[in-house]
């Protein structure tokens, strides 16, 4: 019973907290890595499909969830958003990792191991956590969904076309912070439903 129609409040939303916390992440590394070797729309195209299928089993999770009572799905929500919180506070930065990437130059090599990279390195990563509690917390995948692969896309691109650049302006550890005080500020949002509701 969820709900179908579009809103951009709830995509900008989850737009907002997926991009925040992806970020800081390894992906944006990753992208950039493969982005200097290869041709960055051959990157992309894989990334981006990758990231799409991970939103789509998120979202699938997320709906699972607003099959249980409302006040339950609202706490368990608000205690993963805490959780995300202090993940995003106390994890250490991942350091320059090297990146493996095909030695031919061809549109399904690249594209494939820009795939593979980011299925196997995001599968169970925070911004799927994520991405699942927003389905469930506002009950409206299609505007989750939009919003987050939206955002996983805006930081693939971010990395792949230039994620050193950003990060000599806008410090890391800011991203972080503001991140896991949009995190936080959603479970205390959803834990008071849950309570109060």
């Amino acid at each position: 019973m969820f709900s179908s129609t579009f809103s951009i409040t709830v995509t900008a939303i989850a737009f907002g907290v997926v991009f925040l916390a992806e970020l800081p992440d390894k992906t944006a590394l990753a992208g950039l890595m493969l982005g200097t070797r290869y041709r960055a729309s051959y990157v992309f195209a894989g990334v981006a499909a990758a990231f799409a299928v991970h939103v789509a089993l998120a979202i699938a999770a997320g709906s699972v969830l607003t099959l249980l009572p409302h006040r339950l799905v609202q706490a368990f929500v608000g205690v993963l958003f805490l959780a995300g919180a202090a993940m995003l506070l106390l994890k250490k930065s991942d350091g320059d990792e090297e990146v493996k990437a095909p030695a031919d130059q061809s549109f399904w090599k690249v594209s494939g191991a820009g795939f593979m990279l980011i299925l196997v390195a995001e599968f169970g990563d925070l911004t799927q956590i994520m991405t699942a509690n927003l389905a469930a917390r506002y009950d409206n995948p299609l505007s989750v969904g939009l919003g987050a692969v939206l955002a996983l896309w805006a930081v693939a691109g971010i990395g792949i076309l230039g994620g050193k650049t950003l990060m000599k302006y806008v410090p890391l550890r800011l991203i972080t912070k503001v991140a896991a005080c949009v995190m936080a500020a959603l479970a205390a949002f959803s834990l008071y439903e849950a309570i109060a509701g």
